[in-house]
Protein backbone atom coordinates (compact mmCIF):
# COMPACT_ATOMS: atom_id res chain seq x y z
CA UNK A 1 0.00 0.00 0.00
CA UNK A 2 3.19 2.63 0.20
CA UNK A 3 5.75 1.15 -1.66
CA UNK A 4 3.13 0.07 -4.56
CA UNK A 5 0.96 3.92 -4.23
CA UNK A 6 2.10 7.12 -3.98
CA UNK A 7 3.46 7.89 -0.91
CA UNK A 8 4.04 11.41 0.55
CA UNK A 9 8.08 11.40 1.83
CA UNK A 10 7.63 15.18 2.43
CA UNK A 11 8.02 18.53 1.60
CA UNK A 12 9.99 19.71 -1.36
CA UNK A 13 12.20 22.37 0.41
CA UNK A 14 12.56 20.38 3.66
CA UNK A 15 13.64 17.17 1.55
CA UNK A 16 16.16 19.34 -0.84
CA UNK A 17 18.01 20.65 2.79
CA UNK A 18 19.96 19.03 5.08
CA UNK A 19 19.51 19.66 8.86
CA UNK A 20 22.29 22.20 8.66
CA UNK A 21 20.32 24.08 6.34
CA UNK A 22 22.57 23.42 3.76
CA UNK A 23 20.99 22.48 -0.06
CA UNK A 24 22.00 18.69 -0.56
CA UNK A 25 22.01 16.90 -3.96
CA UNK A 26 20.93 13.47 -2.48
CA UNK A 27 19.18 12.01 0.10
CA UNK A 28 18.35 8.41 1.27
CA UNK A 29 14.70 7.30 2.62
CA UNK A 30 12.79 4.58 2.45
CA UNK A 31 9.07 4.28 0.79
CA UNK A 32 7.61 1.67 2.08
CA UNK A 33 9.92 -1.16 2.21
CA UNK A 34 12.16 0.03 -0.57
CA UNK A 35 14.89 2.11 -0.07
CA UNK A 36 14.72 5.27 -1.99
CA UNK A 37 17.28 7.40 -3.12
CA UNK A 38 16.18 11.47 -3.83
CA UNK A 39 18.43 13.20 -6.25
CA UNK A 40 18.31 16.90 -6.64
CA UNK A 41 20.05 18.00 -9.96
CA UNK A 42 19.10 21.71 -9.73
CA UNK A 43 17.06 24.33 -7.50
CA UNK A 44 13.67 22.87 -8.94
CA UNK A 45 13.95 19.42 -9.65
CA UNK A 46 14.23 16.27 -7.69
CA UNK A 47 14.48 12.75 -9.33
CA UNK A 48 13.84 9.35 -7.26
CA UNK A 49 15.99 6.32 -8.02
CA UNK A 50 16.20 2.76 -6.29
CA UNK A 51 18.95 3.00 -3.91
CA UNK A 52 19.70 -0.39 -5.14
CA UNK A 53 23.50 -0.47 -6.48
CA UNK A 54 23.31 -2.43 -10.15
CA UNK A 55 26.61 -4.29 -8.87
CA UNK A 56 26.00 -5.76 -5.58
CA UNK A 57 23.10 -4.13 -4.71
CA UNK A 58 24.53 -2.18 -1.49
CA UNK A 59 22.84 0.99 -0.45
CA UNK A 60 24.18 4.43 -2.20
CA UNK A 61 23.30 6.42 0.88
CA UNK A 62 21.90 5.04 4.08
CA UNK A 63 18.13 5.95 4.95
CA UNK A 64 18.08 9.03 6.65
CA UNK A 65 21.37 10.78 5.24
CA UNK A 66 22.35 13.60 3.49
CA UNK A 67 25.20 14.10 0.80
CA UNK A 68 25.61 16.96 -0.90
CA UNK A 69 28.19 15.74 -3.69
CA UNK A 70 27.52 15.78 -7.42
CA UNK A 71 27.83 11.85 -7.85
CA UNK A 72 26.33 9.26 -6.21
CA UNK A 73 29.55 6.61 -5.17
CA UNK A 74 28.53 3.25 -3.93
CA UNK A 75 30.75 2.68 -0.76
CA UNK A 76 30.59 -1.11 -1.10
CA UNK A 77 32.91 -1.22 -4.61
CA UNK A 78 32.71 2.53 -5.78
CA UNK A 79 30.27 2.27 -8.61
CA UNK A 80 29.77 5.75 -9.46
CA UNK A 81 26.97 6.92 -10.79
CA UNK A 82 25.48 10.95 -12.44
CA UNK A 83 22.88 12.70 -10.09
CA UNK A 84 20.54 11.49 -13.23
CA UNK A 85 21.22 7.84 -11.82
CA UNK A 86 23.48 6.73 -14.97
CA UNK A 87 26.38 5.28 -14.02
CA UNK A 88 29.55 7.24 -14.88
CA UNK A 89 32.56 4.73 -13.71
CA UNK A 90 32.82 0.90 -12.88
CA UNK A 91 36.48 0.69 -11.04
CA UNK A 92 37.87 -2.71 -12.99
CA UNK A 93 35.48 -2.74 -15.58
CA UNK A 94 37.14 -0.38 -18.25
CA UNK A 95 38.31 -3.39 -20.32
CA UNK A 96 36.04 -5.98 -20.26
CA UNK A 97 34.43 -7.16 -23.28
CA UNK A 98 30.19 -6.38 -23.55
CA UNK A 99 30.25 -4.78 -20.60
CA UNK A 100 28.11 -1.39 -21.33
CA UNK A 101 27.68 1.19 -18.52
CA UNK A 102 24.95 2.11 -20.16
CA UNK A 103 22.92 -0.84 -19.27
CA UNK A 104 23.63 -0.55 -15.32
CA UNK A 105 22.18 2.56 -14.27
CA UNK A 106 20.17 3.30 -11.01
CA UNK A 107 16.26 2.51 -11.72
CA UNK A 108 14.63 5.58 -12.18
CA UNK A 109 11.10 5.72 -9.66
CA UNK A 110 7.88 7.78 -10.63
CA UNK A 111 8.42 10.93 -8.64
CA UNK A 112 6.34 14.39 -8.91
CA UNK A 113 5.84 17.61 -6.91
CA UNK A 114 2.42 18.48 -6.01
CA UNK A 115 1.27 21.50 -4.38
CA UNK A 116 4.65 21.44 -2.49
CA UNK A 117 4.71 18.12 -1.52
CA UNK A 118 7.07 14.77 -2.96
CA UNK A 119 5.14 11.66 -4.36
CA UNK A 120 6.88 8.96 -5.07
CA UNK A 121 5.87 5.37 -6.62
CA UNK A 122 8.68 2.71 -5.13
CA UNK A 123 7.32 -0.21 -6.63
CA UNK A 124 7.26 1.70 -10.64
CA UNK A 125 3.60 1.48 -11.65
CA UNK A 126 0.28 1.68 -11.56
CA UNK A 127 -1.31 5.00 -12.66
CA UNK A 128 -0.02 8.55 -12.79
CA UNK A 129 -0.11 11.18 -9.92
CA UNK A 130 -2.98 12.86 -11.36
CA UNK A 131 -5.22 9.78 -11.61
CA UNK A 132 -4.11 9.08 -8.17
CA UNK A 133 -5.36 12.64 -6.62
CA UNK A 134 -7.90 12.69 -8.73
CA UNK A 135 -11.04 15.46 -7.70
CA UNK A 136 -9.03 16.04 -4.36
CA UNK A 137 -6.85 18.75 -6.52
CA UNK A 138 -9.23 21.09 -6.98
CA UNK A 139 -10.44 21.22 -3.16
CA UNK A 140 -6.72 21.94 -2.06
CA UNK A 141 -5.63 23.96 -5.20
CA UNK A 142 -7.30 27.25 -3.77
CA UNK A 143 -5.12 27.53 -0.57
CA UNK A 144 -1.95 27.16 -2.21
CA UNK A 145 0.03 25.24 0.06
CA UNK A 146 3.06 25.02 -2.26
CA UNK A 147 3.46 29.16 -1.15
CA UNK A 148 2.67 28.66 2.28
CA UNK A 149 5.60 29.32 5.10
CA UNK A 150 6.40 26.45 7.36
CA UNK A 151 5.83 27.96 10.94
CA UNK A 152 5.99 24.89 13.18
CA UNK A 153 6.21 21.27 13.38
CA UNK A 154 5.54 18.29 15.88
CA UNK A 155 6.45 14.60 16.07
CA UNK A 156 4.68 11.79 17.72
CA UNK A 157 4.96 7.96 18.12
CA UNK A 158 1.68 6.50 18.18
CA UNK A 159 1.16 2.69 19.47
CA UNK A 160 -1.50 1.87 16.90
CA UNK A 161 -1.66 0.88 13.54
CA UNK A 162 -1.29 3.60 10.73
CA UNK A 163 -5.09 2.09 9.58
CA UNK A 164 -6.31 2.85 12.72
CA UNK A 165 -5.22 6.52 13.10
CA UNK A 166 -6.62 7.52 9.60
CA UNK A 167 -10.20 5.90 10.66
CA UNK A 168 -10.09 8.39 13.53
CA UNK A 169 -8.96 11.38 11.49
CA UNK A 170 -11.91 11.03 9.14
CA UNK A 171 -14.98 11.05 11.95
CA UNK A 172 -16.18 13.23 14.50
CA UNK A 173 -18.61 10.76 15.97
CA UNK A 174 -16.15 10.51 18.64
CA UNK A 175 -15.42 14.01 19.20
CA UNK A 176 -18.48 15.10 21.57
CA UNK A 177 -16.50 12.65 23.61
CA UNK A 178 -12.94 13.80 23.55
CA UNK A 179 -13.13 16.66 22.09
CA UNK A 180 -14.87 19.57 24.07
CA UNK A 181 -12.05 21.98 23.01
CA UNK A 182 -12.67 21.38 18.91
CA UNK A 183 -16.73 20.88 19.90
CA UNK A 184 -16.50 24.48 21.37
CA UNK A 185 -15.17 26.03 18.57
CA UNK A 186 -17.05 23.38 15.60
CA UNK A 187 -20.20 21.59 15.40
CA UNK A 188 -18.79 17.99 15.26
CA UNK A 189 -22.61 17.08 13.15
CA UNK A 190 -21.88 19.78 10.71
CA UNK A 191 -20.48 19.89 7.11
CA UNK A 192 -20.56 16.48 5.03
CA UNK A 193 -17.97 14.37 3.11
CA UNK A 194 -17.00 13.83 -0.24
CA UNK A 195 -17.48 11.20 -2.59
CA UNK A 196 -15.53 12.31 -5.85
CA UNK A 197 -12.88 10.80 -7.78
CA UNK A 198 -9.18 9.54 -6.44
CA UNK A 199 -8.03 7.54 -4.21
CA UNK A 200 -8.85 10.03 -1.34
CA UNK A 201 -11.64 10.87 1.43
CA UNK A 202 -12.95 13.45 3.33
CA UNK A 203 -15.23 16.01 4.02
CA UNK A 204 -15.85 19.12 5.64
CA UNK A 205 -16.68 20.97 9.14
CA UNK A 206 -18.55 23.92 10.02
CA UNK A 207 -17.04 27.11 12.35
CA UNK A 208 -19.60 28.04 15.24
CA UNK A 209 -20.92 31.38 15.10
CA UNK A 210 -17.81 34.04 16.54
CA UNK A 211 -14.92 31.28 15.81
CA UNK A 212 -12.77 32.29 12.80
CA UNK A 213 -10.18 29.32 12.66
CA UNK A 214 -9.82 26.46 15.04
CA UNK A 215 -8.31 27.36 18.36
CA UNK A 216 -8.43 26.95 21.90
CA UNK A 217 -10.73 30.83 21.77
CA UNK A 218 -11.93 30.15 18.10
CA UNK A 219 -9.57 33.61 17.18
CA UNK A 220 -6.94 33.81 14.64
CA UNK A 221 -3.52 35.10 15.45
CA UNK A 222 -2.42 34.79 11.43
CA UNK A 223 -3.64 36.47 7.81
CA UNK A 224 -6.37 34.74 6.22
CA UNK A 225 -5.92 32.46 3.25
CA UNK A 226 -7.33 34.38 0.43
CA UNK A 227 -10.52 32.91 -1.81
CA UNK A 228 -11.49 29.99 0.50
CA UNK A 229 -14.26 30.00 2.48
CA UNK A 230 -13.65 31.69 5.72
CA UNK A 231 -15.93 29.86 7.93
CA UNK A 232 -14.87 25.57 6.54
CA UNK A 233 -12.57 23.54 7.63
CA UNK A 234 -11.52 20.55 5.22
CA UNK A 235 -10.11 16.98 6.45
CA UNK A 236 -8.73 15.39 3.37
CA UNK A 237 -7.11 11.85 3.70
CA UNK A 238 -4.95 11.01 0.42
CA UNK A 239 -3.88 7.84 0.13
CA UNK A 240 -1.89 5.79 2.02
CA UNK A 241 -0.15 8.35 4.12
CA UNK A 242 -0.97 11.75 3.72
CA UNK A 243 -4.03 13.79 6.04
CA UNK A 244 -4.71 17.72 4.37
CA UNK A 245 -6.47 20.19 6.79
CA UNK A 246 -7.40 23.13 5.93
CA UNK A 247 -8.65 26.23 7.88
CA UNK A 248 -8.92 29.57 6.57
CA UNK A 249 -5.88 30.95 7.92
CA UNK A 250 -3.59 27.92 7.94
CA UNK A 251 -3.07 23.98 6.09
CA UNK A 252 -2.05 21.29 8.62
CA UNK A 253 -0.93 17.61 7.52
CA UNK A 254 -0.05 14.43 9.50
CA UNK A 255 2.16 12.48 7.32
CA UNK A 256 1.95 8.92 8.55
CA UNK A 257 4.99 6.48 8.78
CA UNK A 258 4.25 2.98 10.32
CA UNK A 259 7.21 1.51 12.19
CA UNK A 260 5.47 -1.42 13.31
CA UNK A 261 1.83 -2.96 12.64
CA UNK A 262 1.27 -1.42 16.14
CA UNK A 263 3.65 1.55 15.82
CA UNK A 264 2.98 4.83 13.74
CA UNK A 265 5.41 8.07 13.51
CA UNK A 266 2.96 10.94 12.96
CA UNK A 267 4.80 14.03 11.60
CA UNK A 268 1.95 16.96 12.26
CA UNK A 269 3.42 20.65 10.54
CA UNK A 270 1.51 23.76 10.07
CA UNK A 271 2.17 26.42 7.67
CA UNK A 272 0.69 29.78 6.89
CA UNK A 273 0.67 32.76 4.81
CA UNK A 274 3.52 35.03 6.86
CA UNK A 275 6.76 33.95 7.99
CA UNK A 276 6.00 36.16 10.98
CA UNK A 277 3.07 34.65 12.45
CA UNK A 278 3.10 33.01 16.09
CA UNK A 279 1.72 29.88 15.32
CA UNK A 280 1.21 28.75 18.99
CA UNK A 281 -2.28 29.46 18.88
CA UNK A 282 -2.99 26.67 16.36
CA UNK A 283 -0.41 24.44 17.61
CA UNK A 284 -1.53 24.56 21.13
CA UNK A 285 -5.07 23.74 20.01
CA UNK A 286 -4.25 20.73 18.17
CA UNK A 287 -1.64 19.39 19.99
CA UNK A 288 -4.42 18.94 22.26
CA UNK A 289 -6.79 17.29 19.92
CA UNK A 290 -4.18 15.16 18.81
CA UNK A 291 -2.91 13.57 22.16
CA UNK A 292 -7.00 13.11 22.70
CA UNK A 293 -6.88 11.20 19.61
CA UNK A 294 -3.52 9.55 20.03
CA UNK A 295 -4.84 8.13 23.63
CA UNK A 296 -7.89 6.81 21.83
CA UNK A 297 -6.41 5.05 18.48
CA UNK A 298 -4.30 3.31 21.41
CA UNK A 299 -6.98 2.19 22.81
CA UNK A 300 -8.47 0.77 19.87
CA UNK A 301 -5.24 -0.94 19.06
CA UNK A 302 -5.47 -2.73 22.08
CA UNK A 303 -9.15 -3.88 21.71
CA UNK A 304 -8.64 -4.80 18.40
CA UNK A 305 -5.61 -7.59 19.73
CA UNK A 306 -8.72 -8.84 21.82
CA UNK A 307 -9.65 -12.31 20.97
CA UNK A 308 -13.50 -11.31 21.24
CA UNK A 309 -13.22 -8.10 19.13
CA UNK A 310 -15.90 -8.37 16.04
CA UNK A 311 -16.51 -5.64 13.77
CA UNK A 312 -19.46 -3.27 14.52
CA UNK A 313 -21.78 -1.04 12.11
CA UNK A 314 -20.80 2.45 11.06
CA UNK A 315 -22.73 4.86 12.31
CA UNK A 316 -24.48 7.05 9.54
CA UNK A 317 -21.58 9.89 10.25
CA UNK A 318 -18.58 7.25 9.81
CA UNK A 319 -19.43 7.24 6.14
CA UNK A 320 -16.04 8.69 5.61
CA UNK A 321 -14.57 5.70 7.62
CA UNK A 322 -16.48 3.09 5.48
CA UNK A 323 -15.34 4.77 2.63
CA UNK A 324 -11.55 4.67 4.40
CA UNK A 325 -11.93 0.81 4.86
CA UNK A 326 -13.52 -0.21 1.94
CA UNK A 327 -9.73 1.49 0.05
CA UNK A 328 -7.82 -0.51 1.83
CA UNK A 329 -10.05 -3.64 1.24
CA UNK A 330 -9.90 -2.91 -2.63
CA UNK A 331 -5.77 -2.42 -2.32
CA UNK A 332 -5.58 -5.46 -0.43
CA UNK A 333 -7.27 -6.85 -3.68
CA UNK A 334 -4.97 -5.32 -6.21
CA UNK A 335 -7.01 -2.27 -6.93
CA UNK A 336 -4.62 0.11 -8.99
CA UNK A 337 -5.40 3.00 -7.84
CA UNK A 338 -7.34 1.90 -4.93
CA UNK A 339 -10.92 3.88 -4.60
CA UNK A 340 -13.54 3.68 -2.73
CA UNK A 341 -15.72 2.78 -5.52
CA UNK A 342 -18.16 -0.34 -4.84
Amino acid sequence: MFAGSWECLGRYEDLRHAGDGRPVTQRGLHAGDVPVLLTFPSDSAVLALANTCRHRGHEILPAGAADSRKALICPYHAWNYSLDGSLAKAPGFDRVPGFEAAEYGLVRLPTAVWHGWVFVNAIGDGPSLADHVGDLDALVAPYHPETLLRRARLEYEVAANWKVVVENYHECYHCPRIHPELCRVSPPTSGANFDLPGSWVGGSMELRAGATTMSLSGASDATPIDGVDPRVVLYLGLFPNLLISLHPDYVMTHRLTPLAPALTRVECTWYFVDDTVDPSYAVEFWDLTNRQDWAACESVQRGLSSPHFRPGPFAPNEDAVHRWVTMVARAYQGATPPTAAQ
